[in-house]
């Protein structure tokens, strides 16, 4: 990952795309500074009411209301899509056959109920595309050390059908386990066939942990969150 004056992050594997924007907000990148970015691109930003579900919309336009859900995906030139977190793990997914993006917002919830797949087979639906030749990249996200869940998470997830090498016990916490969502949802992508090599991360830095990064575990009463947003350029 590489990071400019404007306080996001970008994959230069997908800046090499000439039709590509995209970026992960940190902690200095306000909702002022993400419109000064947009608002000059003439792209128009499309940004849910998340609700922890596995709820995708697919965008040919800008919607006439707030949408509600956890993923949007988009071929239109001009529409920046975006996922709002703070701890949550934002993925971007790519097809650059195709031309055609999602953004999809990871929490453990959505994890357990597999957003991000689904989200791979819209995709496959709405735009033919195929999970061997598509791009994934994994924003900052809350890291496993400091992710601690109850046992009626950690159940859930094995119902889900999820590995237990994503989750760890804890030391002197019985019942307690700790979540890896980076690992989990990498899981979920190579369970689909995508390639090791086309899958980005931002790191092992832990949004917990990173001041420069906003964590709700961290400061349950900040309100703010980070802007990752992807989309194709207008025009």
């Amino acid at each position: 990952m590489t990071e400019d004056r404007r306080q996001y992050l970008t994959v230069p594997k997908l800046t090499e795309i000439p039709w590509l924007v995209h970026g992960f907000g940190d902690a200095g990148w306000s909702e002022e500074d993400f419109l000064d970015f947009a608002t000059p691109r003439d792209m128009r930003p499309v940004i849910m009411h998340q609700l922890h579900s596995d709820v995708i919309h697919c965008l040919d336009e800008v919607p006439a209301g707030r949408l509600e859900g956890d993923a949007l995906m988009t071929n239109v030139p001009g529409l920046l899509i975006v996922i709002r977190t703070a701890d949550c793990l934002p993925v971007f997914l790519v097809d650059a056959t195709n031309q055609a993006v999602a953004a999809v917002h990871c929490g453990w919830r959505g994890t357990e109920k597999r957003i991000l797949e689904k989200s791979v087979r819209a995709m496959a639906g709405a735009y033919g595309s195929g999970p061997t030749e598509m791009l994934a990249a994994l924003g900052p996200c809350i890291g496993p050390a400091c992710y601690e869940v109850g046992p009626e998470v950690r159940d859930g997830f094995l119902r889900a059908g999820f590995p237990p090498s994503v989750l760890a016990e804890t030391t002197g916490r019985p019942g307690k386990s700790l979540l890896d969502l980076r690992a989990a949802n990498v899981w979920l992508l190579e369970g689909l066939g995508f390639d090791k090599a086309n899958i980005f991360d931002s790191g092992p830095a832990c949004a917990h942990c990173a001041p420069s990064f906003l964590s709700f575990r961290r400061d349950p009463r900040e309100s703010r969150r980070m802007y990752n947003f992807i989309g194709l350029a207008a025009g």
